[in-house]
């Protein structure tokens, strides 16, 4: 049996055409009324459509209707309701960032791909690095460091030269971003209940922000992560491009 189903879109030319295209071929539903959310637009419109929709406990299809479209199926206007039916479901857990200011300010969000710490100015950030209550590097000398999901390994992380996480392992990427001190230091893949708390030494001196997916945080003095499983989040994937053989591929690409 057909799924209710409502469509939202990014602004792109190409995503606003498909959006009034699949609402008037597939009788769209209003999003309260929905039983799947279709996404069309490209991977940081997904994101955008998760975090808006993280409460609403509602499956989300993507449809590329942007660039790269790694979380992302491809698009077809043919068919939607029969790969809705077939598509495999994927389970992806945001961590959940608390940060304190500088002038004491406390801040959260959540980030289904990464958390990271980044320097403000042209001097390198200097960041003490705790797990589970234990100091592991005193003093992290760098551009910055990031904290990353299995989900969100292929981003951000992989470009700082952070490991690939198969998409249902229970650990998450400690990647720093150009070490100066300890200068060999790589990473580290901790578990997915680790307490991974960074603070900004010299913060006035050395100011660093801190950003969750899209919501940034300026002026930080520290930085708790965690993993939050209350805010997990269904994606659907068509069964011969699902997001497990997406970032096994992206091990084996020259």
């Amino acid at each position: 049996m057909s799924k209710k189903v409502t469509f939202v879109g990014s602004r792109s030319p190409n995503a606003v055409e498909a959006l009034a295209m699949l609402s008037e071929k597939y009788d769209a539903v209003d999003l309260d009324d929905a039983e799947i959310i279709v996404a069309l637009g490209g991977d940081g419109y997904m994101l955008e459509a998760i975090h808006r929709n993280m409460k609403r406990d509602l499956p989300i299809y993507g449809m590329n209707r942007g660039t790269v479209g790694f979380l992302l199926n491809s698009f077809e206007t043919d068919d939607l309701m029969e790969r809705l039916e077939k598509a495999q479901q994927v389970t992806i857990t945001p961590l959940h960032m608390k940060v304190t200011t500088d002038s004491g300010i406390e801040q959260e969000a959540y980030a289904f791909n990464e958390v990271s710490l980044l320097r403000q100015t042209r001097q390198a950030a200097n960041l003490r690095v705790t797990i589970d209550g234990k100091t592991r590097i005193e003093t992290l000398m760098c551009d910055g460091c990031l904290v990353a999901t299995p989900a969100g390994s292929t981003a951000y992380n992989l470009s700082a030269h952070g490991p690939i996480l198969p998409i249902g392992s229970d650990v998450l990427a400690l990647t720093p971003i150009s070490a100066f001190r300890p200068r060999r230091w790589q990473g580290a893949v901790l578990p997915k209940d680790a307490k991974i708390h960074l603070t900004v030494l010299d913060e006035h001196k050395r100011p660093v922000s801190a950003v969750a997916d899209a919501h940034e945080v300026r002026n930080v003095a520290e930085v708790e992560i965690s993993i939050a499983p209350k805010r997990a989040v269904t994606l659907l994937f068509d069964p011969d491009h699902n997001l497990e053989e997406r970032i096994l591929n992206e091990q084996f690409t020259p």
